[in-house]
């Protein structure tokens, strides 16, 4: 089975090597723009324990959006089901950064892993800490569960972030209008661009412990 697995990463990293058309990288962050379209790699790891790749699985990538998950585990940790009063839990049926409903709905985001939730949970990790200290919290989280030390944050794409994020400024002041952040929108939204600016290795996946 293990030697079946290390022939088919083979293959794909192989044929992935030599596709043309790429499709275009995001460049709604301009760094995200800079990105080599021809990268491709991929990791997997056996419920035993071993580790196979291919490609470009080393080379280290932000996460973006999928940074949502570790700071709604833990504002979950933090507020427990109080979380709920101020954002939802259902599906938006808007586009990840839109605005409309959350005005329909007066500042309660429908649900985390749209940017208007995601920055209501990260308000809540921010609350009795520094922007430090509830990113140093973040990183360590991530990086227990991948089990790898070496998970940092991009400074150059949190830069960009930074620089270019005015849809989700203008989403944290609106939330904040509705009494519904504890902290500034500019605190709220440089942890967030930091938060989603933390790169990883494909190869950096969490290693099972056969419990």
């Amino acid at each position: 089975m293990a030697q079946r697995l290390v022939d088919t990463l083979h293959r794909i990293g192989v044929e992935m090597a030599q596709v043309q058309e790429r499709g275009r990288v995001a460049d709604y962050i301009p760094e995200l723009a800079c990105i080599d379209p021809k990268r491709f790699g991929m990791a997997v790891v056996t419920a035993d324990g071993r580790e196979m790749q291919t490609g470009d699985a080393d080379t280290s990538f932000s996460i973006q959006s999928v940074s949502k998950v570790f700071t709604l585990a833990l504002a979950l940790g933090k507020l427990g089901d109080q979380l709920w009063q101020r954002v939802g839990r259902e599906p938006s049926g808007q586009a990840f950064n839109s605005i409309l409903q959350l005005e329909l709905e007066k500042g309660r985001p429908r649900n985390p892993f749209i940017n208007a939730g995601a920055l209501v949970t990260t308000d809540a990790v921010l609350a009795g800490a520094t922007p430090r200290e509830a990113l140093g919290s973040i990183l360590r989280f991530i990086r227990a569960a991948a089990e790898d030390e070496n998970i940092h944050i991009d400074a150059s794409v949190a830069r960009s972030e930074q620089k270019t994020g005015h849809g989700n400024y203008a989403l944290a002041h609106y939330i904040a209008s509705h009494d519904n952040l504890l902290h500034s929108p500019e605190l709220v939204c440089g942890t967030y661009f930091h938060q989603c600016a933390i790169a990883r290795r494909a190869a950096s996946l969490p290693v099972p412990d056969g419990s």
